[in-house]
């Protein structure tokens, strides 16, 4: 077979997804969920290429609308709203291809903050592959800001260079230091109006970051985690997973899989970050264990 259109339903709404057969016989597939306001193409076609260089190697593949997104009906909904599209969806992928044992999802941005409340709840999930995982507060983007943008402004030369020149007033941008400096000395924990109180069942309605450590936590299977070098999303979990109390240990753990690619955005723009990102996730996949065989 080739690969083909799917439409499902979660209640009343209609979704559509695509499926990548791969290979006759195979046992394991990846769900490619979505993440933004983005549709199952993804952007620059990231997904949809990422989909066929995994079934090209025998693994099949299926990506989907979430609902209210591309050619799926229904409201639109943030990643803490999708649990019943992801189970649907990892139903059809499991009718639509009999003999799989077990699905990884695969997960960029809000994609990945949704596949980790996901996980541990379905047997199903033998792995994550999680890039840019978002961790957003008022808080942690202020500290993002500070190290990957204000203190290295404040020790470049042209900055100093175009303030004596007259180009633009220092002072402006030592004032929005120092409002970024006040944001980020804020609840370490992280919670910003209107995170506080949203919940996800099971996990609790704490901020934000903690509730994706405790998805973390539960979930017992391997993750793959991709980050680009230069995107405030990805500098926000960073910080995040190597000094929030919650996330201690949590990204050192053996489980655990960290790449690293130097200068990518985030969405992976350049063929040659896409390429690497779908080369480091297929060499993951062969690693990682069947459900009950580990």
């Amino acid at each position: 077979m080739t690969e083909h259109a799917v439409i499902f339903r979660v209640g009343q709404e209609e979704l559509l997804g695509i499926v990548h057969p791969g290979a006759d016989g195979a046992r394991r597939g990846v769900l490619i969920a979505v993440g933004g306001p983005q549709y199952r193409v993804g952007s620059h076609r990231q997904f949809l290429l990422l989909a066929r260089h995994f079934a090209a190697q025998g693994i099949p593949v299926f990506r989907f609308d979430f609902r209210g997104m591309g050619d799926s009906s229904g409201a639109q909904r943030d990643y803490e709203e999708v649990h019943d599209d992801l189970r649907t969806a990892m139903d059809t992928f499991s009718a639509e291809v009999p003999g799989m044992h077990d699905v990884v999802i695969w997960g960029l941005c809000g994609a990945a903050s949704a596949a980790l409340f996901y996980a541990w709840r379905d047997g199903r999930v033998a792995g994550l592959v999680l890039a840019n995982p978002w961790v957003r507060t008022d808080e942690g983007l202020a500290r993002a800001y500070l190290k990957t943008y204000y203190l290295q402004r404040l020790f470049a030369r042209d900055f100093w260079s175009g303030a004596l020149k007259g180009r633009f007033n220092p002072w402006a941008s030592l004032r929005s230091l120092g409002r970024m400096v006040g944001a980020a000395l804020g609840s370490r924990s992280g919670a910003s109006p209107g995170e506080s109180g949203q919940a996800s069942p099971d996990i609790g309605n704490g901020p934000l970051p903690d509730r994706m450590a405790e998805g973390w936590r539960r979930f017992q299977g391997p993750i793959l985690v991709i980050l680009s070098g230069e995107d405030l999303t990805a500098a926000e979990f960073r910080d995040v997973a190597t000094t929030a109390p919650a996330w201690s240990g949590l990204l050192q753990g053996s489980r655990v899989t960290l790449r690293e690619l130097s200068g990518a955005n985030h969405t992976f723009s350049r063929r040659e970050w896409r390429d690497q990102v779908a080369m480091w996730s297929h060499d993951w996949l062969q690693r990682v264990p069947e459900r009950g065989r580990e």
